[in-house]
């Protein structure tokens, strides 16, 4: 699931877990039972890396898996179908657009209906996010093709160990 905050990836998400009889993984729904409404610093990355290791085992046993992440960078999308090939799985980015307006009506109805299980955003925080979105064109969308890693990176599981360092096999094991 690709997507800005209230853009309807997690309604979605569920909707294709549904169809495909698929685990979804979505890091809010983990983020606050574990650390509270303020979100901490430095915990999101190390929960969807737990969320991508559960993922790919999930998928190296034949079990379909909906990320809702948001994954707000192409580096992160490339980053993620390239795990995903990596335990003989395929991947479909679905990108979910939503104007301004739309958003902010979207977040001041989630803040009142589901005010104990979402995270609190002001309009200057949906200012400040949407020009870091990069949103996805039309070629990343149409193509199963898997860009190569970053300058400095010889793979995609080297950036991953920086960026989601709990998603890689025996993180933490000594």
């Amino acid at each position: 699931m690709v997507g800005l905050p209230s853009a309807g990836k997690t309604s979605r998400a569920r909707e294709l877990a549904s169809t495909w009889n698929a685990l979804r993984l979505t890091p809010d729904e983990w983020m606050i039972p574990l650390f509270g409404q303020e979100q901490p610093e430095g915990k999101r990355n190390v929960l969807e890396g737990r969320l991508i290791w559960l993922a790919l085992s999930a998928l190296r046993i034949g079990v379909n898996v909906v990320l809702d992440f948001g994954v707000w960078a192409k580096v992160e999308r490339s980053a993620l179908r390239a795990l995903a090939a990596s335990v003989g799985a395929t991947s479909e980015l679905v990108y979910l657009q939503v104007d301004e307006d739309e958003q902010w009506r979207r977040v001041q109805a989630r803040a009142l209906i589901e005010a104990a299980t979402t995270f609190e955003m002001t309009k200057a925080d949906l200012e400040r996010w949407r020009p870091i979105f990069q949103p996805p064109d039309a070629t990343e969308l149409g193509t199963a093709d898997i860009e190569p890693p970053p300058a400095g990176f010889d793979s995609w599981e080297a950036w991953v160990a920086q960026w989601w360092p709990t998603a890689l096999p025996g993180y933490g094991s000594s």
